[in-house]
């Protein structure tokens, strides 16, 4: 559970258990996730007691950005190794970020000994609906930890080409969807820098 809910039960303020968890006084087991963002409190252990270790989940949106997978598996082992945080496993995975049948990541998700996720930021485990996966795993006890809160840009165009693509799947059907969703692209740029 949040910190604030374990605090009201306690009948303390926020900001005392807040200062307890920092002091190392508080009377629970407690870690915070998401770079500063979250405190759980891990009061029945009688759950699952997840070791130590993380599990590296990295994704890129297509082959053209494969090269990036090795860039963002040494940056979070860097970050996994600064905090002391042995690695069990590293995931790498080529696939949209609005994809929600991505086998390695569901493979992760549904697995019970897997305790912590760290990926680099938000948009690398899902381009929306990150908040619910993120509940999800508190639920559980579980945690997903992000090493960089910036949103990652470079690849919202390729997501809004699977999203066009898609809505053109629906009206012409699969054959040309492709081409016609990059014909739409092509004119809102050429749009976009007509109004510059």
């Amino acid at each position: 559970m949040k910190l604030s809910e374990w605090a009201r039960k306690q009948n303390v303020s926020y900001r005392t258990a807040w200062r307890w968890f920092h002091e190392g006084r508080l009377p629970v087991r407690a870690e915070q996730v998401g770079e500063g963002k979250t405190i759980l409190v891990f009061e029945d252990e009688s759950g699952p007691a997840y070791d130590e270790s993380v599990v590296i989940y990295c994704r890129v949106s297509g082959h053209d950005r494969k090269d990036d997978l090795g860039r963002q598996t040494e940056r979070l082992k860097s970050f996994a190794s600064a905090k002391g945080w042995p690695v069990k496993q590293v995931v790498e995975e080529i696939g949209s970020g609005l994809n929600g049948k991505r086998t390695k990541l569901l493979k992760l998700l549904s697995s019970p000994e897997v305790g912590r996720i760290i990926v680099e930021n938000p948009d690398r485990l899902a381009r929306f609906g990150f908040e619910f996966i993120e509940a999800a795993m508190m639920s559980q006890g579980r945690s997903i930890i992000v090493a960089d809160e910036t949103e990652e840009t470079a690849d919202i165009w390729a997501d809004f080409i699977d999203v066009v693509t898609s809505m053109c799947e629906r009206i012409y059907g699969k054959r040309g969807a492709r081409d016609r969703a990059r014909k739409v692209l092509d004119t809102l740029k050429s749009e976009d820098k007509e109004t510059k």
